[in-house]
């Protein structure tokens, strides 16, 4: 028979697991059973030090959800407060005729050093306790923690599409994203735990107070009646505890309150609440000699305590004195570094003089620097290898490396986007501000300078910082001015792809699939196509906006056909057709409808012909025709974006690659697709006919 093995038994049993529950039932049977002195005195230490814990905890905490579990323990230590005023209310009455000592030395302390024994003195001190900590302390945390989650709540979806917006741009990932998506969550159910939690504590005020009237009036009861205690020494004797009992137990809760108020009332960010009142009441050196200054008039006018106003100013003076020494230190060390070697001999001019163009260039104003200076917090530089890493999963080839540098010739606040040293784009971005742009639903107007989102042209506000939660709680997408910079390059990038892509990047793709099918690459290069005609193909693909991520597809096309022709437009209509299925999941990623834009029968039967005719001159589109096209088709373009669709243009396979060329000057976001290109799968729906 195998015996019970109890240790074995207990190993299994997961000590965090029961913690809880074993805490709270402890705490709950402090009420119901007697307690001797000793252990009373134990537990209203352990009460003290344990507040004085949570308030250290709170002011070294750098933002809320730092210390989720607080309105958990305001709990906790609320129950924890009230089990020990019922148990030591039982021991006051039982044992209080027998002296000031009767409840344990803690309470007799408070009694005695404390208050100086005067029971009007510590009652007073009591009121005056209590008074603060439920009309100033737990009511203002309360109602920031009330504020808190209110606004919270409004300024969630408006956060979530923030989120949204940066995991689209490719500036952060699945996993960033989920846990960003977490801390809103987490977020606003905090604060909404802490506007109920300062409830406890008000009502551990309000208690505390009916806990000392009742152990005086019940304590004189006792003593004159059970005890026979003349009523000098009942009133010395139950008093003194009473208001002794009420203090330890008024002091924890003012310090978690204090706590509380620390936690829900400071603003987030990397320093803890000391470090921020350091730096940012001492670092301004001619503040404080102002300060000093004026404290030091005030100790010189008759009858003023001159030496402590005299004392205070030149303690002020002295620190205004020290910090701006540590400034000068600071800015002669940063002007040693900063400072270039002076070369007095010219050297002679070689090669190496000679630098090439960058492919793809970001300059920035002075303003900016921070933005893309890791020592002062900027974040760009990743920021743009996250979107390097997006467009080259999502396009198929890796965009060569960004290089940032700073221009003095540019406004502080501007920067430019270069392609091949010529610029293509520019913008303006201000560092320490946030872009609220309205993606047109917002629900209010606010307060800043009025803009337009660099990227796509949406209107937009800069705002302070201050306003953030506000905004998003508008409906407005709010984003921060390296978000702004990071999106509008990763908008320029995927217009041009197709004059990034070099023969290098070419030779690379080729390189990768060979891995796999070295015999395809093989037999296709140079056998069969050179490599500028496959840099052709997939140039044309990427100036329409096809993604090229299926080499596989593309290149046993190109194999296939390479023997028929030697034609890129050709062998990219090719493409395009193998490519079909991918090129109308891109444009149409949900649903089998296609909604697409068409032409007249009599429109698309006149360009017919005049394809044919003017093949052999390659003249182009008759003038009348070609602005009646471009007029109708661009203003069913716009009608289709207003209707949130993809403006898309379906037309035969002849007219496909002319009308798209033609077209896509004056409409770049416009796609023209053939008949053969899209899957028999879809199900084609004519929301507008151009020419008709």
């Amino acid at each position: 028979m195998n015996s019970f093995n109890l240790s074995a038994w207990i190993n299994k049993i997961n000590s965090s697991t029961i913690a809880a529950p074993l805490i709270i039932v402890l705490l709950l049977a402090m009420m119901i059973l007697p307690l001797p002195a000793i252990v009373l005195d134990v537990l209203f230490s352990f009460n003290i030090a344990l507040a004085i814990l949570v308030l250290l905890i709170g002011l070294q905490t750098k933002k809320a959800l730092d210390f989720i579990a607080f309105p958990t323990v305001l709990l906790v230590t609320t129950i924890l407060r009230l089990s020990l005023n019922v148990a030591s209310t039982r021991v006051v009455l039982t044992e209080g005729h027998a002296g000031p000592d009767a409840a344990g030395k803690v309470i007799e302390a408070f009694g005695h050093f404390l208050i100086g024994g005067n029971y009007t003195v510590g009652l007073v001190v009591f009121i005056i306790l209590t008074i603060i900590n439920f009309t100033v302390v737990t009511k203002g945390a309360g109602r920031i923690a009330e504020v808190g989650a209110r606004f919270t709540l409004d300024a969630m979806p408006g956060k979530q599409m923030a989120i949204d917006a940066d995991l689209n741009a490719g500036l952060i990932g699945e996993d960033e994203a989920r846990h960003r998506r977490s801390d809103i969550s987490q977020e606003s159910e905090f604060y909404g735990a802490m506007d109920g939690a300062s409830k406890y504590v008000r009502g551990d005020a309000v208690a505390g107070i009916m806990v000392i009237i009742i152990n005086i009036v019940g304590g004189l009861v006792v003593g004159m009646v059970q005890h026979d205690m003349a009523f000098a020494d009942a009133v010395k004797n139950y008093t003194l505890l009473a208001i002794g009992d009420g203090l330890v137990a008024q002091i924890p809760s003012l310090i978690i309150s204090v706590a509380a108020g620390v936690v829900v009332s400071r603003v987030a960010n990397n320093e803890d609440i000391g470090s921020q009142l350091m730096t940012q009441l001492f670092s301004n050196s001619k503040v404080i000699y102002i300060t000093a200054g004026i404290i030091g008039g005030m100790g010189a006018i008759p009858g003023m305590p001159h030496f402590a106003f005299l004392m205070l100013a030149s303690v002020l003076a002295g620190i205004a004195y020290i910090v701006n020494e540590q400034k000068k230190i600071a800015e002669a060390e940063s002007v040693v570094e900063d400072k270039p070697e002076v070369s007095t001999e010219i050297e002679e001019a070689s090669w190496d003089d000679v630098t090439p163009v960058d492919i793809v260039g970001l300059e920035v104003g002075y303003r900016l620097i921070p933005l893309v200076d890791k020592a002062q917090g900027g974040d760009l530089l990743k920021r743009i290898k996250g979107l390097r890493k997006k467009f080259a999963q999502e396009v198929g080839f890796l965009a060569p490396t960004v290089h940032i540098r700073d221009n003095l010739e540019l406004k502080p606040s501007s920067y430019r986007i270069m392609l091949k040293g010529v610029e293509i784009a520019s913008g303006e971005s201000h560092f320490g501000q946030y872009l609220a742009i309205d993606p047109g639903m917002v629900t209010g107007t606010l307060p800043g300078t009025a803009t337009s989102d660099p990227a796509f042209g949406l209107p937009a506000v800069w705002i302070d910082a201050g306003i953030r939660d506000e905004a998003q709680s508008m409906g407005f997408t709010v984003v921060d001015a390296g978000t702004v910079i990071a999106t509008h390059l990763n908008h320029i990038i995927s217009l041009h792809a197709a004059e990034l892509l070099g023969r290098q990047e070419v030779q690379q793709l080729l390189d990768h699939i060979s891995k796999e099918s070295p015999k395809l690459i093989e037999d296709l290069v140079p056998k069969l196509l050179s490599l500028s005609i496959i840099h052709k193909v997939l140039q044309n693909l990427l100036a329409e906006g096809v993604h090229i991520r299926d080499m596989r597809s593309i290149v046993e096309t190109l194999a296939e056909h390479a023997s028929q022709t030697q034609d890129t437009n050709e062998l990219t209509a090719l493409v395009r057709v193998q490519l079909g299925r991918a090129i109308v999941q891109q444009l149409f990623p949900t649903g089998n409808e296609v909604a697409v834009m068409s032409l007249d029968n009599n429109l698309e039967r006149v360009l017919m012909q005049a394809l044919q005719n003017n093949n052999s001159t390659g003249a182009a589109i008759e003038p009348s025709i070609a602005e009646t096209l471009s007029r109708q088709t661009e203003v069913a373009a716009k009608q289709q974006e207003q209707l949130g669709m993809t403006p898309v243009l379906l037309v035969p396979s002849a007219l496909r690659a002319t009308l798209s060329k033609f077209l896509r000057r004056a409409i770049p976001h416009l796609r023209v697709l053939s008949h053969e290109e899209l899957p028999d799968s879809k199900t084609i729906r004519i929301t507008n006919l151009i020419g008709g």
